[in-house]
């Protein structure tokens, strides 16, 4: 799934326009981009954490050539799911059922809720 496969699913769950998806969708993911840069940590209640991890420098081996390489320390950015993605992912990867759009069952459970609360609203 592509940046603009999921646009237009959000775009048709909520009634958006694609273009008001995509400022949303970008301005998310910029945000995350930004707060990692800035040394933060993201955390997303029910859905997981981004954050940063401290990679240690390590000696390895070209697996072409042989010859020995040094990797420096680094710090690369990583996602821990939460218990509840975690969960989600087995049921759906154990169900395996697709309504007739081809979307599985439990992503259309999750625009019945946005359209909750944009009606709350």
């Amino acid at each position: 799934m592509t940046k603009a496969d999921i646009v237009d699913r959000i775009a048709k769950g909520t009634g958006l326009t694609r273009k008001e998806t995509a400022a949303v969708v970008d301005g998310f993911l910029s945000m995350i981009t930004f707060a990692l840069q800035s040394g933060e940590r993201v955390e997303l209640r029910g859905f997981g954490t981004f954050c940063l991890r401290r990679r240690r420098k390590k000696v390895v081996a070209n697996p072409k050539t042989g010859v020995v390489m040094h990797i420096p320390d680094r710090v690369v950015p990583d996602f821990k799911p939460s218990p509840q993605i975690k969960a989600a992912v087995t049921r759906g990867l154990s169900d395996g059922e697709k309504s007739e759009t081809g979307v599985p069952a439990s992503q259309t459970e999750l625009f019945t809720e946005l359209d909750r609360y944009f009606i709350e609203e």
